[in-house]
């Protein structure tokens, strides 16, 4: 997934989930996103966070 699929994917699941989501980049270099509340592994992976509820 490129970085501009992940931020439209991710926005539109913290829109719709009213939940913050972390874009996160796997060891084998891709990109994902998950529900931050989900996400276990390391701080330093993740590329942005998206909170619905930032001013």
């Amino acid at each position: 997934m490129s970085l501009n699929e992940a931020h439209a994917f991710a926005f539109s699941l913290a829109t719709t989930l009213m939940a913050a989501i972390v874009i996160f980049q796997a060891g084998d270099g891709t990109l994902s996103v998950m529900p931050a509340s989900e996400y276990d592994g390391d701080a330093s992976e993740i590329v942005h966070e998206i909170d619905p509820f930032a001013p």
